[in-house]
């Protein structure tokens, strides 16, 4: 298989991976998917991509954190685009520091994450925005700054946090209000 345009979409809602992937399939990418974290291991004995788009909260919790450093680790080259609905601070430091180029929040579409692969260098005339931050902006980053502190530990991050696991775990997975 020509490794040139293929590209990986690791992503658990079946219905956005398959849109996502017939949209690059139109552009001549070659694609496959993987829902679930185990199965991108599985996928890397057979292929090599020189792409990917890793959701970064996957099924059960999963971060696809950890996608983005097995990826990284396998091909320093691979130009990797993280894409999530539940952007904070700390995941995108994290995302850029495990390897990947480019750091998009949802809804993002095919021409914004080709736009990604295409940026290899910084862009210092971005905007400042003049915002103030919410309390539950800075309570979901420091929850995630400590997930990646614990190398997504659910356990180990409710007991640094102060909190009960169950009420880490209804926090995680509520959908961030804006």
């Amino acid at each position: 298989m020509d490794t040139e345009r293929l590209l990986l979409i690791v992503e658990d809602d079946e219905a956005f991976a398959r849109t996502l992937g017939r949209s690059f399939e139109r552009r001549d990418y070659q694609v496959i998917h993987a829902s679930q974290a185990e199965q991108v291991a599985e996928l890397l004995k057979t292929h090599n991509p020189a792409f990917a788009v890793v959701d970064l909260k996957l099924a059960g919790n999963a971060s696809g954190l950890a996608c983005v450093k097995q990826l990284h680790a396998r091909d320093p080259e691979m130009v990797i685009v993280v894409l999530t609905g539940y952007a904070s601070i700390a995941t995108a430091v994290e995302a850029i520091k495990l390897g990947a180029r480019h750091y998009l929040v949802k809804p993002s579409n095919t021409d914004d994450i080709e736009q990604a692969f295409g940026r290899d260098t910084g862009d210092a005339g971005v905007a400042l925005t003049e915002r103030t931050t919410s309390i539950k902006t800075l309570e979901w980053e420091r929850i995630h700054q400590t997930l990646a502190e614990t190398d997504f530990n659910i356990s180990e991050t409710a007991r640094r946090l102060g909190m009960h696991r169950r009420t880490l775990a209804r926090k995680l997975d509520k959908q961030r209000v804006k």
